[in-house]
């Protein structure tokens, strides 16, 4: 329970202090006018509340992130605490505000602009193609996931089939509206509640294991720290880079920095964005945190997923069990929202981020509903034909699942070395090395987890793998450097 208690603590100090920190070397200006105004269209660029951006934004990186994530990175044991809280602090929550502030000073460019803009025009055409294929996973996987459940849900009441496809077709349908229609219309409407169940319940979840005080293991309890007691010899041994990868949005994701630019457009003063950008993925670290503790106790109490009960306990499975056992039938209404609508918000925001990826790319203005239609169509397309592969191929919705996870950290990576450029040629000190050292980290965790990976992966010996990812990260950080020298202060 200290390691909690601790953990939970420092998370909250963290905003305060070393996000006050990062927003004082970007350099945060109250004056400038933001692209709500200078570019307002009625559809993406719109102004909004500070507490109802902060709201959208926390349910746009968030969704199950923080909820599977955390629960299946507990397994590794309580070095996922430790994980959660300096993944969130120096490099997650910095690597989301630091992305947002920077497409708010260009107008609200897409990410892959902004790559484009520090890494090279070639990065930018590789990117953004990178990044939409990516959206287009997240659009897949967050349409089968929740229609998986809900169709679990609603089982007594149609046949297997027509209740799967039945949700997947008004799952999509909705995605199609959303996707098309103004921002302020659907998501920022109905977002802001969703976003207040979610935290509402990790709240509730977080309140019962204080006041209940159940036996958490503490960091310094034998086995703890790395739970050899639930961990096969295997997973033991690749807990790096394992852990980072399955935690991801609840630590660091660059999902979260496609999703920023969103909001970019639609902030009233740049002295928000700390609130609701860090603040918004400090939020997802305590959410990840407190799930995190949950199923530590879960697992101690019935085993492990797919493992010690035989039961198939998966990520959905073990957060409606807690929520129903712990808060009764608020807990319940408040799992159907956590885990079956809240993907939902994340799937149809990544498919709307395509949609202004490719229309930023070619240039194609937003206003008119034909330009609209004309971006979002093949995107709408090639995601129903993934999904159609995933569903008919019995191991196809875990191969998407596998490679979202690895491409969603490997954005990141290409995010955190934009940053750093950027922090560099606006000479901001010395202070870029708070984006290259997390750049160089993350570098290394993708590498070596696809060359370690066995099924999907190449499959190399494991030192060798973690060497090559090391020896990646310094070459990439001596070729930042030496490019850009010129950039840094005397």
């Amino acid at each position: 329970m200290i390691s909690f208690v601790v953990a939970l603590l420092a998370l909250v100090i963290g905003y305060f202090t070393y996000g006050k920190f990062v927003s004082r070397v970007f350099g945060a200006d109250p004056s400038r006018k933001t692209p709500c105004y200078t570019r307002q269209d009625g559809v993406d660029y719109i102004p909004m509340p500070t507490w109802k951006v902060y709201m959208i934004q926390f349910l746009n990186i968030a969704g199950v992130g923080p909820i599977f994530g955390a629960i299946m990175g507990a397994q590794f044991g309580t070095a996922s605490y430790l994980w959660i809280v300096l993944g969130t602090i120096f490099a997650g929550a910095t690597h989301d505000y630091l992305a947002a502030m920077i497409s708010l000073r260009q107008d609200g460019a897409s990410l892959s602009e902004i790559i484009g803009l520090y890494l090279g025009k070639t990065n930018r055409v590789v990117m953004s193609v990178f990044m939409v294929l990516l959206l287009i996973l997240v659009g897949a996987v967050f349409t089968s996931s929740p229609a998986s459940i809900l169709g679990a849900m609603t089982r007594d009441y149609f046949s297997d089939s027509v209740n799967l496809y039945g949700w997947i077709a008004v799952i999509f349908i909705y995605y199609v509206i959303a996707t098309l229609c103004p921002v302020d219309k659907i998501i920022g409407k109905i977002y802001p509640f969703f976003a207040f169940c979610l935290i509402f319940m990790a709240v509730g979840i977080g309140c019962y294991i204080l006041v209940k005080q159940p036996a958490l293991p503490e960091w310094w309890d034998e086995g703890s720290l790395v739970n050899g007691k639930w961990m096969s010899e295997a997973h033991l041994q690749h807990l790096f880079p394992m852990m980072f990868i399955s935690i991801a949005c609840g630590a660091i994701s660059g999902f979260h920095a496609t999703q920023s630019p969103l909001m970019a457009r639609c902030i009233k003063n740049e002295k928000m964005g700390r609130p609701c950008f860090y603040g918004a993925m400090v939020t997802e670290g305590i959410v990840a945190l407190v799930w995190a503790a949950a199923a530590t106790y879960f697992f101690g109490e019935n085993g492990l997923v797919n493992e010690a009960t035989g039961k198939g306990y998966d990520g959905g499975t073990v957060a409606t069990m807690i929520s129903k056992s712990w808060l009764g039938s608020v807990g319940a209404v408040l799992a159907l929202i956590g885990v079956a609508v809240a993907p939902i918000s994340s799937g149809d925001t990544a498919l709307r981020s395509a949609r202004l990826i490719v229309a930023d790319f070619l240039h194609i203005e937003q206003k008119s509903m034909r330009n609209r239609l004309l971006v979002a169509i093949p995107l709408f397309v090639v995601t129903m034909a993934i999904l159609i592969w995933s569903m008919t191929d019995k191991n196809g919705f875990g191969m998407l699942w596998r490679y979202f996870g690895w491409s969603n950290q490997l954005l990141s990576v290409f995010t955190l070395w934009a940053v750093t450029v950027y922090l560099m040629r606006t000479k901001r000190g010395v202070w870029y090395i708070m984006t290259m050292l997390p750049a160089m980290f993350m570098t290394t965790v993708c590498t070596s987890f696809i060359l370690v990976l066995e099924n999907g992966g190449l499959g190399l010996n494991y030192p060798l793998s973690v060497g090559l990812g090391l020896a990646l990260a310094v070459v990439l950080a001596i070729l930042v450097l030496v490019k850009n020298r010129n950039n840094r202060p005397a």
